[in-house]
């Protein structure tokens, strides 16, 4: 092996152990901090925090019925009890979120880089103080053994020492992971966020395809899967940087031709693919499309206007001509197995569905969204739009009983009886994951993970903190957004249009009180009449958080566009960690040396990029736009004499190998238990740039 190869796997290797800072503040229960207008009356929370008025209530009680003495020991007690109601609470009580007692304690002798020593403050405080249902009775955090005396009131009386004490309780703040000093958790000033807006995007043209979807490989490869609207599938060679190649795709041979089963029109198709994390071993991939009942008998979902949601599809206007649910949105799976012993490399797939995952008809002819992803959980994310109808009259993105306006989470690995689907009224072969937040709720479907969303597309988790994970959702009349989504969070619509209250026309299905929301508003976005002086053309298309080594002045931001390539954003997250952003429009041109020819603008000599259909990343998180004009992938800034003093064009970039198993990036993440929101996660090199396409 020579050294430069040597090198490279150290590198990797690495990457692997090399953690990103804290990841986005998030409650215990894995749900969004929530905005209170004045400080709570016993915790001193304001601003955004994790407990609501009686949730503090809650706490005063506990604290007063514990009776303790000594103020100083109160002191420190009380603070124990509103970590709770802390911002970053779920990585507080990372290892004790089942009963949620103790947050982890900041404790000097844990590392030799913390100057922080709450545990042995809170030891030394109260070791002799009775204290009544103590909090620190029995060794919830499980790193030391049983306490002396479960019934004692005293520190000294349940722990022999504060060795023990501290073992039990304590653990030190790092770059990937927070303890509790007895104060609110502070940000993380040493984050490598950007500081300033770039001075523009330089893009080359690759390709002529128009696509919808771009995949990449999950073996780790230079190669990546594109698919278009009417459901062809493509397996393209990715070229190098700076090499002047372009894609490496053979129109006559795509990897595999779904068309005979999908309905394909302006607002239909195949809009979403997904390959399972372990692709590579068991060959298994998934497509999200629409078809027609009327011309195809697999196409025989139940309606998504049913009983349970008070709704009655013969009172439902026929819309374009259609009936109500005569289109339905699919999940199927399919299998590159037998096309190659080695599913890694298998060059096409067999168009035959393996297994149903869900079928729902649509009430109307849009708004469907039906975006698919594997999560860092291994799971996979649905995202389905309201239904259309213009303004969700039957209001089915508040609906509990709708899945309309929704982003669902999956099981597609533990798939129950024939039977068990029927009896838990599943609309496919999936499973509910044990943590999705409904699961237990009666009045809410299992499936839904958040609620609130108009037409989202598209959604990403950023590979180096996966706790964000951001969708664009298409606005009515005024407002196109980027939502930060967390574990049942509610994003208003249809109460809100973005940041701002929205009053439809009509409400055949009722609407919704405002008191009764605790909504989530947009993290970024642009009003119509920024990207259209008539207001009306205007239609988000999400993006990705720039993880690639190209361009480094826009590392760390979150970049989206117009659907009309009327404009490209660029968000910058300001203070790091605290999930508010700072939006800067930004230009965009075409490289002197592109290997294809770029559009011109119409009566200009600025690059034309049509429609921004949809964003997309290869294995290196270099970042792509996939346009009606076809494939751009952003490039060096001095490719376009843009100034960039971060730039090193000489700097060798690491190619991952054709051959390799999941990419590095893949492997760390198979040993992240993702259902937390601050998931600390592997710090890859090759990163990753959030984006989708919007409707």
């Amino acid at each position: 092996m020579t050294l430069h190869r040597s090198l490279v796997f150290f590198f990797l290797f690495l990457s692997c152990f090399a953690l990103s800072s804290w990841a986005l503040p998030l409650c215990s229960d894995s749900r969004a901090p929530s905005e209170v207008n004045s400080t709570l009356s016993f915790c001193p929370y304001k601003g955004k925090t994790c407990c609501n008025t009686m949730e503090d209530s809650n706490l005063m009680k506990q604290f007063q019925a514990m009776n303790i003495s000594d103020k100083g020991c109160a002191s420190v007690v009380k603070s124990i009890l509103c970590a709770k109601c802390d911002p970053f609470s779920s990585d507080l009580f990372r290892d004790n979120l089942d009963q949620q007692s103790v947050p982890i304690l900041c404790n000097s002798t844990s590392s030799a880089n913390s100057t922080e020593d709450f545990c042995s403050e809170t030891w030394e405080t109260c070791q002799n103080v009775s204290i009544s249902g103590s909090l620190f009775a029995a060794s919830l955090q499980g790193r030391a053994g049983a306490p002396a005396n479960n019934n004692a009131s005293k520190l000294a009386d349940v722990w022999q020492s504060k060795t023990d004490f501290c073992s039990a309780f304590g653990g030190a703040s790092s770059n990937e992971t927070v303890c509790f000093s007895g104060e609110p958790v502070a940000l993380n000033d040493n984050d490598t966020t950007p500081d300033k807006p770039p001075s523009g995007l330089c893009l080359e043209k690759i390709g002529n395809g128009s696509y919808l979807n771009m995949v990449p490989h999950p073996d780790g490869s230079n190669r990546a899967f594109f698919s278009t609207q009417p459901g062809i599938v493509f397996l393209a060679g990715i070229p190098d940087q700076d090499s002047g190649g372009v894609l490496d795709v053979d129109p006559s041979s795509p990897f595999v031709d779904l068309t005979d089963e999908i309905h394909y029109d302006t607002e239909f198709g195949m809009m979403g693919m997904a390959f399972h994390p372990k692709f590579a071993q068991n060959g298994r991939f998934f497509a999200s499309f629409n078809c027609d009942k009327s011309k195809w008998p697999g196409c025989t979902g139940r309606c998504s206007c049913n009983s349970d949601v008070n709704c009655d599809p013969s009172k439902l206007t026929p819309d374009s001509g259609s009936q109500p649910c005569q289109f339905q949105t699919v999940i199927a799976e399919y299998t590159a197995n037998g096309t190659s012993s080695d599913p890694s490399k298998a060059k096409n797939a067999k168009p035959t569905e393996v297994r149903r995952i869900f079928t729902m008809g649509l009430p109307f002819t849009s708004h469907h969204a039906g975006q698919i992803l594997f999560g860092p959980d291994g799971h996979l994310y649905f995202m389905m739009g309201d239904g259309g109808g213009g303004a969700d009259p039957y209001n089915f993105s508040q609906n509990k009983k709708s899945l309309l306006g929704k982003i669902m989470r999956l099981d597609v690995d533990n798939i129950p009886s024939a039977s068990e689907i029927s009896k838990m009224g599943l609309w496919g072969n999936y499973s509910i994951p044990k943590d999705n937040p409904f699961r237990e709720d009666k009045e809410l479907e299992p499936e839904i993970w958040a609620v609130g969303l108009r037409n989202p597309w598209r959604c990403s988790f950023d590979s180096s903190r996966p706790s964000y994970f951001m969708c664009a959702d298409v606005g009515q009349d005024t407002y196109e957004e980027v939502d930060l989504i967390t574990k049942g969070g509610n994003y208003g619509w249809r109460v809100y249009e973005g940041p701002d209250l929205f009053h439809p026309d009509s409400s055949p299905g009722g609407n919704t009180s405002v008191k009764s929301l605790n909504p989530i508003f947009p993290v970024m976005g642009y009003n119509h009449s920024e990207v259209d002086s008539s207001g009306k053309s205007a239609s988000i298309t999400g993006g990705y958080f720039y993880r690639s080594e190209t361009d480094p002045c826009i590392a760390g931001m979150y970049v989206y566009a117009d659907l009309y390539g009327n404009g490209v954003w660029a968000g910058i997250e300001t203070p790091a960690n605290s999930g508010n952003f700072v939006t800067n429009r930004t230009t965009f041109s075409c490289a002197g040396d592109s290997p294809m020819k770029c559009s011109d603008s119409p009566g200009t000599s600025g690059l034309s990029l049509g429609y921004v259909f949809s964003f997309g990343e290869d294995n290196n998180k270099d970042i792509y736009l996939l346009t009606s004009n076809g494939v751009y992938r952003v490039v060096r800034p001095s490719r376009c004499n843009l100034t960039c003093s971060k730039e090193n064009s000489t700097a060798a970039r690491r190619k991952p190998s054709p051959s390799s198993s999941p990419s590095s990036s893949s492997s760390c993440y198979k040993h992240i238990n993702g259902f937390h929101g601050s998931l600390v996660v592997l710090f890859v090199s090759l990163s990753l740039i959030l984006l989708g396409l919007l409707n």
